[in-house]
């Protein structure tokens, strides 16, 4: 990921809390001349210092058959993002762009492939996700379940390279991203706001 000193975010901390915040993610890996991408929830740990991603996927979709044990694939987690417009800086003679926030983490995707390993993921997800879920799970027809066990497959991601961008108008003057920031604070759009809210949140860590 082309990352800008200025825009690099080294603190992982910073990286996996926002990665467990927007963790509606897209695996991007390679097999066969050509690229396969899979849009999924994933579960982000830490454990013994490692971060470990975890995630499931249909057995129809063909990624998963294309991993291999030597090749990374990659995790990118990105949701709020503005427009930033050129009418809010000090400077007139400015371009408009386009603040985000991106987090690119590397890994070897293992499958794991045991059944028990398979519920103890769908019951994790449920904790994150919907934890009212479980009661409704655990009533659920045995063969119901066995069949939905078997069309899905689990795996893990143990995180060997993460990359941070969190471009938020670090270029710029102090009274350019006071403006950027009540420009889009102002906006009844979630994605603006977020970027604003971090914006603020970096602004008085500098101070």
């Amino acid at each position: 990921m082309y990352t800008p000193k200025h825009f690099e975010e080294k603190d992982r901390s910073k990286l996996v809390e926002f990665m467990k915040e927007y963790n509606f993610a897209a695996m991007v890996s390679s097999a066969k001349k050509r690229y396969w991408a899979t849009h999924l929830p994933f579960l982000v740990e830490e454990t013994g210092g490692e971060i470990i991603l975890k995630a499931h996927m249909a057995k129809a979709n063909p990624q998963w058959a294309n991993f291999r044990p030597d090749e990374d694939v990659l995790v990118i987690f990105q949701e709020p993002h503005a427009y930033i417009s050129p009418k809010l800086y000090d400077n007139p003679v400015s371009v408009p762009t386009w603040n985000y926030i991106a987090v690119h983490a590397y890994g070897v995707p293992e499958i794991l492939p045991g059944i028990e390993e398979r519920i103890a993921l769908l019951e994790d997800s449920f904790k994150a996700f919907d934890s009212s879920l479980k009661e409704q799970w655990d009533v659920l027809p045995a063969d119901y379940k066995t069949e939905l066990l078997e069309g899905i497959v689990a795996f893990r991601i143990k995180i060997t390279n993460i990359e941070g961008k969190f471009k938020l108008s670090q270029n710029r003057t102090e009274g350019d991203r006071t403006r950027i920031i009540d420009a889009l604070s102002s906006k009844n759009e979630k994605t603006k706001q977020d970027i604003a809210s971090y914006m603020e949140k970096r602004r008085k860590l500098v101070r």
